[in-house]
């Protein structure tokens, strides 16, 4: 642990987790989320070695003590920089205003320089940054749980209902667990979708960690729906305080016909409401994804912006990239066998951070 002087605040730096002290801070926290949890920054080391670093100020006024949590992502193909936090939809830092996060971000801009990194980015949180443009902007979603069942499906759009109808009348079964055993039947249907859509498949045991640091200690779940014993569709959720959020998502297109993405989201939006979650997070949506989009608004969402930064530390000054969701690559991958897919997201992921 190390300390900086910072807009007449004392900042504290912390070097790896250390729990429960880092989720004590962060359950002080009225606006954290997910991913600010250790649970979150587990999985990430375990599967690609990223270190985990805090940069805390000190508690005034009766407020939390701000927190901007990172990653080093340290890799000799893309560089080394600090991410906040790397596959992450949004995690913006822990702060109330600008005044109070500037002192945070000046240690880690001094720590990145020590340690050479090429950026500092953030996946929310702009508004905290006098001047700062976005870097990339995405499309975000969430859903309003404590409507009730009625209102929740009535307020979806009429081709959402009828999705959700055709599927119950196919005879889809759908289950809620957390076994490991239905997380492998989840990351098969995920193989098949990231092979559809032209992308490398996360390598398994990013989904072994999820499961071992998430869902088996219950802050969440797979979602799966059947045709007799075949799986067709699936997803992931995540849980936080009485907040969810849509991770993944992944179906077999050869049974596309029975709407299984759909029953399998309406059944999760029932089990949440039941079990008292109040919210309902989507996950990022590329700005060129349409049908993505238009997916997510047909469960009745709230649409809003999530703007990232990138701090160029050679050049001191914030900078613009491209949205590298499709391009190029998506041709590559598409043609690839799941084998090799599977092979190169092994391969490339702890890279991409």
């Amino acid at each position: 642990m190390s300390f900086a002087k910072a807009s007449s605040n004392l900042v504290k730096f912390y070097h790896g987790l250390q729990s429960p002290e880092w989720d004590l801070q962060v359950d002080q926290q009225p606006t954290a989320q997910f991913f600010h949890s250790s649970a979150w920054i587990r999985v990430l080391k375990a599967t690609y070695g990223y270190e985990p670093l805090r940069f805390t100020g000190s508690a005034l006024g009766g407020e939390a003590a701000p927190l901007f949590a990172l990653m080093e992502v340290n890799s000799p193909l893309t560089g080394r920089r600090g991410v906040a936090l790397p596959f992450t939809d949004e995690c913006p830092p822990l702060c109330s205003d600008a005044a109070n996060f500037s002192g945070l971000f000046a240690s880690a801009q001094h720590y990145g320089r020590s340690r050479s990194w090429k950026y500092i980015e953030g996946r929310g949180g702009l508004s905290l940054l006098d001047g700062a443009t976005p870097s990339t902007s995405f499309h975000g979603h969430s859903l309003d749980l404590s409507l009730g069942e009625k209102l929740l499906f009535n307020r979806t759009d009429a081709s959402v209902r009828r999705a959700v109808r055709k599927a119950e009348q196919s005879g889809l079964t759908v289950s809620v667990s957390q076994t490991l055993a239905d997380v492998r039947v989840f990351y098969s249907l995920l193989c098949k979708t990231r092979q559809r859509h032209g992308l490398p498949v996360q390598p398994f045991r990013f989904f072994a960690n999820i499961h071992r640091h998430i869902i088996a200690p219950g802050n969440g779940q797979v979602v799966l729906a059947h045709s007799g014993s075949v799986p067709v569709a699936g997803a992931v959720f995540f849980h936080h305080r009485r907040n969810a959020i849509y991770k993944f998502g992944a179906s077999d297109e050869n049974y596309q016909q029975f709407r299984g993405n759909n029953l399998v989201m309406w059944k999760a939006i029932q089990w949440l409401a039941h079990h008292g979650f109040e919210s309902l997070d989507f996950g990022r949506t590329s700005l060129a994804n349409e049908g993505l989009r238009k997916f997510k608004l047909g469960w009745g969402t709230c649409e809003r912006t999530l703007d990232y930064f990138r701090y160029d530390l050679h050049a001191s000054a914030f900078v613009t990239v491209r949205d590298e969701s499709t391009g190029w690559h998506n041709r590559i991958f598409a043609r690839l066998p799941v084998s090799l897919s599977r092979l190169a997201g092994a391969m490339l992921y702890k890279h991409v951070g």
